[in-house]
């Protein structure tokens, strides 16, 4: 089918743009000889020496715990799994800490661009799926009519990019874009292709391959992206003002989360996420990445550098799905610049209401990012977006480490703790009167003391925000954000092995079946039944009243007894993870962030918007 054939299309004066598919195999001449950034190098030693240092420390530390009697194989397994694990939480320890340091010597990796930038065209791009198209829609209004309000100098044009394959939806979005381009204070258009041929990024190609000439920037957004006009404004004149930069990403902000899920990812995101951000803007500098949303990308570059080939070999031929972070080592390998800017506001996005919904997301995501060791050879690429590729597929491999880690510790019993314990006795004089047979209180110890590791990051941004009162202001107060804190914490630990255990299917899935089924994400709150929860959550069920069985009979150590307790109560926490807290109890909810206290203008805005437009479009509902 041509594309003057396709239904349902208003598109502009065609201006195509050559994509180039890159040779993974074979790295182009870079476009410029870069030179690192100021402060870079530094800012990266800090990173990685202490989370190594730290790591081998550890290690050392335990195998002298634990070869008193001599290693045995199982003991050697444990001890490398220790190091696998531990690292990453180390880094995210160490970034916390530049991050902190980066403050306190007013270091910016997010330094703004000059006022007065060349006014420069950008195609707000929003390519969807079978959405909510009021939502969708609504969400374009919105920034459309902020933007306007701004009367800034750069020129946008808004193009939503349907590869919807439902014909009551796609009539749906073909009257709210009519009724939106009636309306709106730029230039709208709509295209919906015939097949969703290599999903967004082939959406996204179709576009650059037709009308992407006309453009300098394009700002990529998602269904459920909403963003000010404060931050695109922002992120359009940085793209203007560093002619050197390929892609500037923002730091999207969690809205729109009303069951307890959905607030403690908000929470963690508002009250947590910056200080990490901070760090990592300090050590990636120009070799950043790229999350495929809330971000502005300079047309041509990406054309030239990013076009994504199809993954070959052992007669398959993959789409590469987790596309985002390869498109910005592609770009960083041809010379251009990929930034980000924490603390560009007003760049949002919604979060999976529900633990099932989350998981069915990170499903898809798991896939892709495991793609990407595939892809660690590719030429050319800088070392830190070699490292973000690598992280990637870490960030789901740690679960099914962090599993065996349990496995293995199990097995061993209660030898191991023993010898432990006779370390203790003799390196460490504040414990001298602990015998072997409080084993159980060194196994909580220890539990403590990994669970304090991976939480220093959160504790570090929740002092932060306590000792400084107008940041507490903003979360209601003192005492309410600590309480929202230790909610956050204490639910945090809960759910964390219940996820483990479905990364841990999620990247069996990913290795031994080749397709994953993909659907809209679900943006609404929704109860699932009982014999659902059962369904989905079984394994972990089983795995716990094994744990505790082993608990009940000496075999297992104490020390996986929160663990147990968890695996045990998966059911009635993914129910509970459900609970639309915002409509039971609006006024008392020890849940709260600034953005469900004093909702931003663009969010009150776009509310408003979505309604009018659902409103319009269900009163036009066509006959079935």
């Amino acid at each position: 089918m041509t594309r003057a054939s396709v239904p349902f299309m208003a598109m502009p004066s065609a201006a195509p743009l050559e994509m180039q598919v890159q040779d993974l195999a074979c790295a182009p001449a870079s476009r410029v000889a870069t030179p690192p950034e100021k402060h870079a190098a530094r800012w990266r030693i800090a990173v990685f020496v202490p989370a190594l240092f730290a790591t081998l420390s550890l290690m050392s530390g335990i195998y002298r715990w634990l070869s008193g009697a001599g290693m045995t194989g199982l003991e050697w397994a444990l001890l490398l799994m220790i190091g696998a694990t531990f690292v990453w939480a180390a880094l995210s320890v160490s970034t916390v800490g530049i991050a902190i340091a980066g403050i306190l010597a007013r270091e910016e990796a997010d330094k703004r661009a000059p006022k007065d930038v060349a006014p420069i065209s950008a195609a707000l791009l929003v390519p969807v799926y079978n959405e909510v198209p009021w939502d969708v829609f609504g969400n374009a209004a919105a920034m459309l009519d902020d933007l306007a309000a701004r009367k800034g100098t750069h020129a946008y044009t808004l193009f939503i990019l349907s590869d919807t394959s439902d014909t009551l939806i796609a009539t749906q979005e073909w009257q709210a874009y009519q009724a939106l381009r009636a309306t709106a204070p730029f230039p709208v258009y709509y295209r919906r292709r015939a097949s969703n041929t290599d999903k967004k990024v082939g959406n996204l190609v179709d576009w650059i391959t037709g009308w992407g000439a006309a453009y300098e920037g394009m700002i990529v957004l998602d269904a459920d992206s909403l963003m000010s006009g404060r931050a695109i404004e922002r992120l359009t004149s940085e793209l203007s003002a560093d002619s050197d930069a390929g892609l500037i990403q923002s730091f999207p902000m969690l809205i729109g989360a009303e069951t307890l899920f959905a607030r403690l990812q908000q929470f963690s995101n508002i009250a947590y996420g910056w200080l990490l951000a901070e760090g990592l803007a300090l050590w990636s500098r120009s070799e950043g990445n790229y999350w495929g949303h809330n971000a502005i990308i300079r047309t041509q570059a990406f054309a030239q550098s990013a076009g994504l080939p199809h993954l070959k070999g052992r007669g398959r031929d993959d789409l590469i799905l987790s596309h985002d972070f390869v498109e910005a080592g592609l770009l960083r390998r041809a010379g251009w610049r990929v930034r980000f800017l924490p603390r560009v506001t007003g760049s949002f996005e919604e979060t999976p209401a529900t633990l099932i919904d989350y998981t069915l997301r990170d499903r898809r995501w798991c896939r892709g990012n495991l793609q990407h060791l595939r892809l660690l050879a590719t030429r050319g690429l800088h070392p830190i977006s070699r490292f973000h590729l690598f992280h990637g597929a870490v960030s789901y491999l740690l679960s099914p480490a962090w599993f065996l880690l349990l496995v293995i510790w199990a097995l061993l019993g209660k030898d191991s703790e023993t010898n432990v314990i006779r370390y203790f006795n003799e390196a460490h004089p504040l414990f001298p009167d602990w015998p072997p047979a409080m084993s159980h209180i060194d196994s909580a110890v220890f539990l403590v003391i990994m669970y304090a590791m991976l939480l220093t990051p959160k504790i570090a941004a929740a002092a932060i925000i306590a000792c400084t009162p107008a940041a507490t202001r903003v979360f209601g107060g003192r005492g309410p954000f600590l309480t929202a804190f230790v909610i956050e914490v204490l639910l945090s630990v809960a759910y964390a092995p219940v996820m483990m255990i479905q990364q841990t299917k999620a990247v069996l899935r990913a290795t031994f079946t080749r397709t994953e089924p993909w659907a809209p994400q679900s943006r609404n709150a929704q109860q699932y039944p009982l014999a659902t929860l059962f369904k989905f959550h079984w394994s972990e069920t089983v795995i716990g009243l094994v744990l505790t069985a082993g608990l009940a009979t000496g075999l297992v150590s104490m020390w996986l007894l929160p663990i147990a307790a968890s695996l045990l109560l998966a059911v009635p926490l993914s129910a509970l993870s459900a609970v639309n807290i915002a409509r039971r109890a609006p006024h008392r909810l020890a849940i709260n962030s600034p953005y469900t206290l004093r909702e931003p203008a663009i969010v009150t805005r776009a509310i408003a918007a979505r309604a009018r437009i659902k409103l319009l479009l269900t009163a036009e509902r066509p006959a079935a």
